[in-house]
This record gives C-alpha cells, structure tokens and sequence, in this order.
C-alpha cells in the first residue's frame, strides 16, 4: 500500500565546466532499453533525464535545485520507483520487474524515510492479513469476528496516519517531510495543515509540494466550517443551469454531495444519503449533488439506479470539476452540510452522523 522510496544522487563530472549534481548509477536486472526519470508536475510527467541500459546497467545524471520526489521507470513500463533526488552519488539496484523494491544507497533523505516506511509496511501487513482473516470470518457467518477484526484493522490503518504526521512533526528540516505530508493531507482542515507547514523549516517551506500546500490551504480556509458556500452554477442531466444559492435558500439545510458514478465509496454511502434524504425532505432538508464524472451516460445510470432524486450537476470534467476545484475537493465521497444562509454548518458526516447532523441542524 505503500509505495518505496529511492533517492538519486550525483555529482559533477567536470569540475571546472559543470555544477555540482546528481549521478545515479543504476544496476537492474532484466532492464532493456532505456530507463527514465522524471517529475510529477501538476498532473503532468516531466521528463529529467534518460539512459540507455547497457546489459542492466545505465547512469542518469542532472541537477536538482533541492532535493525532491522523482520517479524511475523502465522507458514503455508501467512501474515506477518514487525517487528523493539529491545532488550526490547515488546507487540503484535491483531488478527490472519489481524496480520498486529496487535497494539505494547515498542518500541521507532517504535513510529517513527507509526508517519510517519500514514501520508503515510492518503494520500495512498485519492489517492486511487481519482484512483477509475478517473477508473469511464474514464469509463463514461469523459476523461478530468479522466486525471486531475490522475494527482493528481501521484501527491499525489509522495508526499509519499518526506515524507520518509524527515524521512531519518531528523531522521539520527533512526533505522527506513535503511528501510525506502531501500524502497525509485529504481531511485535514485548514487550521491543522497551516499549523504543520508553519512548524516546518524555511528552506522546507520553500519546496514546490509545500507552495501547492500552501496554495491549497488558502483556498481550505474559504471553504471552513463558519464560511459562505461559494456559490456556483453547473449544467443538470439535460443541460440546464443550476445555481447552487436557489436551492439552499429554498431549504433550511442543503447537503452539497461530491460523487462519480465510478467511486465505489460514493456508491457505497448513496443509500444512506438516499434514507436521510427520505427521513427529512419534508422537513426543509434536500441534497445537491456534485458529479465528478466525465462519461455522461454513466452518470446518468448512477443517478436512476442509486435513487438520486434531486438536483445532480456535472461539467463532465472528472477531477477537474471547476465547482470541486473551488472546495479544494481532492477525495469522494466528499460532502458539506449548508444553512439556508449560505453558511457551512458541517463537513463529511457519514452514515449515522449525517443523520444525526441533520436532524441536529433542522430542530436549531
């Protein structure tokens, strides 16, 4: 579940004409072709560097301002080592149909993280063996196992959370720290993400992850629990134009739902979405629901075999939904409970908490 990371390092080759970089001599067996790095960039991939392998062995080389998440691959191969690189040496060896458990030597970042990510894959094992013994006990009718063991699994799952927010806490100075916390973020309100970047180091701080979450943050907070709604129009099934503002005020409590037809986890939660909306439309309560789909006649299918009755809008733009992108939605299900004042009176309640908020909210 987690992913390994490997740090790339290099220096100059010539010392007079050339700054000071990064070197990573690669030794990977059953690698043909090239081998490339690159960086994720807005959505993007950009190519840094690329080598040919020579019977499994090739050198990439380059220049990093500081040290940061890049990625090793096989040229035409799905598979990717997320890589911390430094200017230094570095070493990568392994083999070419498993290139992410690939070994790395040379890199002090990645000495921090090694520490850490061998921890979180510790605990990700037993909870997933737990999983698999709960799938068994449910299987077997033993339903009083099954939902203690799942318990403990959610309970294990949310320790890997605590373990990396404590890495970002206590190694402020790392340049493991951007990532990590970059990982950590969905959920996490404003207020909790400016106090952990506030706490980091300045030349941290001054990191291309950290500026995003900076960036990220500033949005976060127009979009906190007190704030207005930004208000919004978006196209129904029929292309029509909604406004969000005409239908909370009609409505002492609006629930703004952001979902896709293809988030098991939306779907998963829709019945319960559905038996709220049911309980109390009569008294004041309605859904709006947000679709970050991009394949219409699957939005539509959703809609009609969930029982979504009530206002749906898309722009059909996946991730990129202009309303998703003013909340800073960056995970689904993902909802806001709205006054009839424009108001934001709560965020992602679920399953019984949904109802209770709701209920909470009508009787004030």
């Amino acid at each position: 579940m987690k992913k390994y990371f490997i740090l790339v390092l290099g220096v100059a080759l010539f010392a007079c004409s050339q700054k000071g970089g990064f070197k990573i001599e690669v030794n990977l067996d059953g690698a043909d072709g090239q081998l490339v790095l690159e960086e994720r960039k807005d959505g993007n991939w950009i190519g840094v560097d690329t080598a040919d392998v020579v019977d499994g062995k090739a050198v990439l080389e380059g220049e990093v301002e500081m040290p940061g998440a890049y990625y090793v691959s096989v040229l035409g191969q799905r598979a990717k080592a997320l890589v911390f690189v430094e200017n230094a040496n570095m070493t990568f060896t392994g083999k070419a149909d498993s290139i992410r458990f690939a070994k790395v030597n040379g890199s002090a970042t990645h000495d921090e993280y090694a520490k850490l990510d061998e921890q979180l894959k510790k605990i990700s094992d037993e909870y997933m063996a737990m999983y698999e013994e709960a799938r068994a006990a449910s299987a077997s009718g033993d339903t009083a196992k099954s939902n203690e063991l799942m318990a403990k699994v959610e309970e294990m799952y949310e320790s890997t959370e605590t373990l990396q927010e404590e890495f970002v806490k206590n190694n402020p100075a790392s340049y493991a720290t951007p990532y990590i916390l970059a990982g950590i973020q969905y959920g996490k309100e404003a207020d909790e993400l400016e106090e952990l970047v506030n706490n980091l180091d300045p030349k941290i701080q001054a990191s291309p992850m950290i500026v995003d979450l900076k960036e990220k943050i500033e949005k976060l907070k127009t979009v906190a629990i007190g704030q207005i709604a930004p208000d919004f129009t978006q196209n129904d099934p029929d292309g029509n134009p909604v406004k969000f503002s005409d239908v909370y005020t009609q409505n002492k409590v609006t629930l703004l739902d952001f979902w896709a037809s293809w988030c098991g986890p939306c779907r998963q939660e829709n019945p319960n979405v559905v038996a709220v909306f049911n309980e109390f439309k009569d008294q004041g309560f309605t859904v709006f629901g947000v679709s970050l789909d991009r394949d219409k006649e699957g939005w539509l299918k959703a809609i009609e075999d969930d029982g979504l009755h009530w206002s749906q809008v898309s722009d059909l733009a996946y991730w990129s939904n202009e309303v998703a992108q003013k909340y800073a939605v960056n995970s689904i299900p993902h909802s806001i409970l709205v006054g009839q004042d424009g108001k934001i009176l709560a965020k992602n309640k679920r399953g019984d908490e949904l109802r209770a908020a709701v209920q909470e909210f009508l009787a004030n």
